[in-house]
Parts: structure tokens; sequence; C-alpha cells
């Protein structure tokens, strides 16, 4: 049993059957989640539980675990990865780390293939069937919430292969500079899309990453011969609160 992790803006968590990288896609068998923010520790552990138990699972199964890597806030991305890390060491099962937005524009192409035909439909986004592979090539752009009046973006195109490559990103910016690029790809989604409707249209109301799609990209990446093995957290810029540079003195000199 595989277990999905991803808290760069909301928090996911899912579980799958199957082998990172093998010959038959995985199925995703649970998927739960919480859009608050700053809840990412009081509710993570609880829902790997009810993921597993949906699954019917306990944490003893699991035979892997895949993180996403971000980008997001520090503290929430921190939590997750944390979580992640922890439940690999204990269970000494592989750990694997993958960009979020990674994930929510595997997402994207699913919906949008989702909606192309009603075979695809009937089987839903989430049905490991529907993916990047199951129509013709497209591009993706993702911009999440960045805070600060910035955005997290990544661009990314499905080839004629069907597979999903990022061109460009992970990077943060602000809106009004990366607006025409990310406008120019034939969907839009994420968080900062929804924040600034006017420069970054939304093609779709997908906001956050979700586990179940973070999983069937690490599989498919593992396919291709990708390391996975790096699980930093993607910050790409420093903290809010940043370290003082020198002490002030007591007596004001």
């Amino acid at each position: 049993m595989l277990l999905g992790i991803d808290t760069s803006g909301a928090v996911s968590v899912a579980a799958a059957r199957g082998t990172l990288g093998g010959p038959e896609p995985l199925e995703v068998l649970a998927v739960a989640g919480d859009d608050r923010a700053r809840h990412h520790d009081e509710v993570l552990l609880g829902l790997v539980d009810e993921v597993l138990a949906a699954a019917g699972a306990t944490r003893s199964e699991v035979t892997g675990v895949v993180a996403g890597r971000g980008p997001g806030p520090f503290t929430g991305l921190r939590v997750g990865l944390v979580v992640a890390r922890t439940i690999a060491a204990v269970l000494d099962v592989p750990l694997v780390g993958v960009c979020s937005l990674d994930a929510l524009a595997h997402e994207a192409l699913a919906e949008a293939d989702a909606d192309s035909g009603p075979a695809d439909a009937a089987a839903g986004p989430d049905d490991p069937a529907v993916g990047p592979g199951a129509g013709a090539p497209l591009t993706v752009a993702v911009a999440l919430d960045a805070r600060r009046r910035e955005v997290y973006h990544a661009r990314y195109r499905r080839t004629e292969g069907g597979d999903l490559v990022r061109e460009h990103g992970p990077a943060v910016g602000a809106p009004a500079d990366v607006a025409a690029e990310l406008t120019a790809c034939d969907l839009l989604v994420g968080s900062g899309a929804a924040l600034y409707p006017e420069l970054l249209p939304a093609t779709s109301s997908l906001a956050h990453a979700g586990a179940g799609h973070l999983l069937q990209v690490a599989s498919q990446l593992v396919a291709r011969g990708e390391d996975l093995t790096d699980t930093a957290p993607l910050y790409l810029r420093e903290p809010d609160a940043a370290k003082p540079t020198a002490r002030k003195s007591a007596l004001g000199r």
C-alpha cells in the first residue's frame, strides 16, 4: 500500500495499491483532505489513519511514501514532510518526493480528459486510466498562492506519447509578471489563479495538489527513470521571519 501526503496548500492524503514505476497504473483507493489554512498539524495524522482505514489497510501495510515537496508556505509544507519522513523511517519503507505543482497539473489534465468525452467522464478524474496519456497534447499552467502578492508557478506540456513534462518552474513571481506566459497555456489552475482572476483567469476550480495525483505522478516519473530521492522542501524564497544580521546593543549604541 502506497501512501501519498501533500501539504503545500490544503492537506491531502491518499492511499493506492500498486508499485511505483510498475507496469500497471496505480489504483487510488482512498483520498481525504482538509482545505483549512494553518490546521495541518492538527489534522494530518488523523487523515492518514482515515485514508488507510478506507483503503482497508493499516500503517504496517504501507510499502512506500510519496511526499509533496511544495512549493508552499514554510510551516504547512514542513509539517507534511516531517510526517512523511517519520512514517517512512518508522516503517523502514522508501520515501520519494515530488513537486506539488506536478500533481496539480496532472489533475488538470485528468479533469480535461474526463470532460472531453462520455467514456472518460464516466471514469472520473481520479481513475488511473484517465490522465496524461488519455488525450491529445495540451499545455498546462499552475499558479498557487504564495502570499506577499506573489504566486508559485510552473508550465507543463503533455507530449504525443502522453508524458507530462515540466517546461518551466517551479518559480515564484508577481501575477502581473507571469500572466502572459501562464495564460498562453491551454489550461490554467491553482489557488493563485482563483486569487487573481483578472490577471490569471482559471480554466477550472482546481486549487490545490491532490495526493492521489501526487502518487500517480511519482509512479510515472519513476517509470521514466527519474531520481525522486530528494525530499527537501521547495521553499523558493527566504522565510518571512528573517534572522537578525547583528545584535542590538542594550545601551542603544
